[in-house]
C-alpha cells in the first residue's frame, strides 16, 4: 500500500512524524506538508503566486518527503499532480493537534486536505488527537490506538471519495474504550469572538476557543464520545449534493416555469 501523508500543523509537527511511523508498518509513505502551521485555513488553494517546493530527509532516507509554502489542499494537489510517481492508495491527513469535531469540519485544514484527496476519487482519512498542549504532547498511546484501528480498517471495502474523520482520545489504555462510529456534534459552539480594548480605547475582536468549557447537547455524538475515551469515526461525503432534494427541486422548477 502507498500512503500520501499531509497535515495543517506543518511538516515539523510531532503529529506528522507519529503518523509516518504508524503507516510505515503498512506500506510505503510519501509526505507533502506545509512548511509552517496552516491551521483553520479550510480548503483554500494558492492561485496568485508560485509554490516553492523543498525536498527533505526529515523522516529518513526511505521516506520521500517535501514541504511547500502553501496550504494543505495545495500539498495534496501538488503531490498527486507532480511529486509522487507511484499510485496512491490512501491519502491520510494528520495527526492534527486538537480533535476535529462538529463544525470544525468547515474550518479545518486537516480535514480539507483529506477532502481534496477524496474529491479526486481517493480513499481519505483525517486524523486528529484530543490534546492541545504541544509542549506536553505524548503520542505513545494514541499511536497504539491508531495502529490497532488501521490494522483492521485499511483492509475493509472502503468507499473512494469518502473522508473518514477519525479522532483519537488522549487517554491511557485503561480508559480507552475502542472505536465507535458516530455523528458530528453540531450542538457544540466552540469558537466565539471576544473583544479586547487597547490603551487608546480601540476595540479589537479575537476568536476564542472554548473547547475546555463547552457543553454538549448530544451525548451520542463525537464530542461527548471522545471525552469518554472512544476513538470516533465519522464518514463525510464530499459531493455537497442533497440527493433527497434533487427530484423535489426539479418539480419545483417545473411548477415555477408553468406559472
Amino acid at each position: 500500500m502507498n500512503f500520501l501523508v499531509t497535515n495543517d500543523d506543518g511538516i515539523f509537527a510531532p503529529g506528522v512524524r507519529a503518523l509516518v511511523e504508524v503507516l510505515s508498518n503498512f506500506g510505503q509513505v510519501y509526505v507533502c506538508c506545509p512548511d509552517q502551521e496552516r491551521s483553520a485555513i479550510s480548503h483554500s488553494i494558492t492561485l496568485r503566486k508560485p509554490l516553492n517546493i523543498q525536498k527533505t530527509d526529515l523522516f529518513g532516507e526511505h521516506i520521500h518527503a517535501w514541504c511547500i509554502d502553501g496550504t494543505p489542499a495545495d500539498c495534496v494537489k501538488l503531490a498527486l499532480d507532480v511529486l509522487v510517481k507511484e499510485p496512491i492508495d490512501f491519502i491520510i491527513s494528520g495527526i492534527n493537534l486538537g480533535s476535529n469535531i462538529g463544525r470544525d469540519v468547515y474550518y479545518s485544514g486537516t480535514i480539507s486536505a483529506a477532502i481534496e484527496g477524496a474529491s479526486l476519487g481517493y480513499k481519505a482519512f483525517a486524523i486528529s488527537v484530543d490534546a492541545y498542549d504541544a509542549e506536553k504532547l505524548n503520542l505513545k498511546y494514541p499511536k497504539q490506538y491508531l495502529y490497532q484501528f488501521l490494522q483492521n480498517f485499511l483492509h475493509q471495502d472502503l468507499k473512494n471519495g469518502t473522508v473518514y474523520n477519525v479522532n483519537l482520545p488522549y487517554v491511557e489504555p485503561n480508559h480507552y474504550l475502542g472505536p465507535i462510529v458516530t455523528e458530528l456534534d453540531f450542538s457544540v459552539k466552540r469558537y466565539k469572538h471576544v473583544h479586547i480594548e487597547d490603551g487608546m480605547g480601540q476595540l479589537f475582536y479575537w476568536l476564542k476557543d472554548y473547547r475546555k468549557t463547552i457543553q454538549s447537547e448530544a451525548g451520542n455524538a463525537d464530542f461527548s464520545l471522545i471525552t469518554q475515551g472512544y476513538l470516533t469515526i465519522t464518514p463525510l461525503t464530499v459531493s455537497f449534493i442533497n440527493q433527497d432534494l434533487l427530484q423535489q427541486t426539479q418539480l419545483l422548477i417545473k411548477g415555477a416555469l408553468k406559472k
